[in-house]
């Protein structure tokens, strides 16, 4: 049974096909920063939930971090694994909507996932499984698109619908896929109510991808 968010998965399929990657290979500067800021070490267990083409998962591992970069689609950890064949062991499938493992992990980082979740259960679902997934002192980075204020939602009936694009490599259908963008205070209360404590939180620009991306750095809540 496919989900709507699975949709993400075809639209890899289609550009990859194409020998195109979907997003910039330019990787989101707060992940390092927050890194270094909290002065996580790199031998710590890391976890990136939603790794993508792996922009940021790659750079981390070329600093010697220890990440395992999962993803929902099966098509962007195989694009990952054949790209970069030395870091091929880092990069899994994993649906943190539906799967539990029996990891724990000192950081959990998530760049632009949560705004691809349309459902209030499947968001909240998110923010769950990374509380379970923290070890006691860990921390976790939650990045999602948006400014702050403006929100919106798109259909998720219609997720799979194809829809004409206009990418890099030329005039595209793809499917049209799912977003939710919030706004901060929505995002903060997400947040909280599923057990995570802020202690930074803000709002940075990661270009090209995103303009503008929400970001907190939460804890368990204690």
């Amino acid at each position: 049974m496919n989900h709507y968010y699975d949709a993400y998965d075809k639209r890899y399929q289609i550009i990859h096909k194409k020998g195109c990657s979907w997003s910039s290979d330019i990787p989101t500067p707060i992940v390092l920063n927050t890194l270094q800021k909290y002065s996580v070490s790199k031998d710590s267990f890391i976890l990136e939930i939603g790794c993508g083409e792996g922009r940021d998962a790659f750079r981390l591992l070329d600093e010697g971090y220890n990440v395992m970069a999962s993803d929902i689609s099966s098509e962007a950890i195989n694009y990952c694994r054949c790209l970069r064949l030395e870091y091929s062991d880092h990069f899994s499938v994993l649906d943190c909507i539906n799967d539990h493992h029996e990891f724990n992990y000192d950081f959990i980082y998530s760049v632009a996932v949560i705004h691809m979740l349309v459902d209030d259960n499947d968001r909240n679902a998110f923010y769950r499984f990374i509380h379970d997934h923290l070890n006691d002192n860990g921390l976790a980075l939650i990045c999602s698109m948006g400014d702050g204020i403006k929100e919106s939602v798109s259909d998720i009936s219609k997720a799979f619908d194809m829809v004409e694009r206009n990418h890099e490599s030329g005039f595209v259908k793809v499917p049209s896929t799912s977003l939710r963008m919030v706004s901060f205070d929505v995002f903060e209360n997400e947040i909280i109510s599923n057990n995570l404590s802020i202690i930074e939180k803000g709002i940075t620009p990661s270009l090209p991808d995103f303009n503008h991306l929400m970001y907190a750095v939460v804890k368990k809540h204690e």
